[in-house]
């Protein structure tokens, strides 16, 4: 059994591209994604095999899921099913951060 502990606070950002930033914790069967969207960020619609829960920590957005848009601010949960296509657009002035975990694990994401 591997036990892995950090900190947030003591991760870096890695820059996902211009305005999105991320830091990535994972285990054998799930993946968490803490990330930081600035208004006026290039949206990029994708879809991937993983299970998705989205958690909002600090600001508002809309979250596009297929044809459906889900407005979300500080508190908001949504899950996203596998392979719907999903993005998200910060809204307002402020950036948002949210927590994204995956299942299975995100292994495009680890270095």
């Amino acid at each position: 059994m591997n036990i892995v502990a950090a900190n947030w606070n003591a991760m870096p950002w890695e820059e996902v591209r211009k305005g999105v930033k991320r830091k990535v914790f994972t285990g054998e069967g799930a993946t968490l994604s803490l990330n930081f969207l600035e208004p006026g960020h290039d949206p990029k619609p994708h879809s991937h095999m993983h299970e998705q829960i989205v958690y909002i920590i600090d600001g508002e957005c809309e979250f596009h899921v297929g044809k459906d848009t889900y407005p979300l601010k500080e508190g908001g949960l949504l899950y996203i099913p596998p392979n719907v296509e999903h993005y998200i657009v910060a809204k307002g002035k402020k950036p948002v951060i949210n927590l994204d975990i995956f299942s299975p694990k995100r292994e495009d994401y680890l270095k």
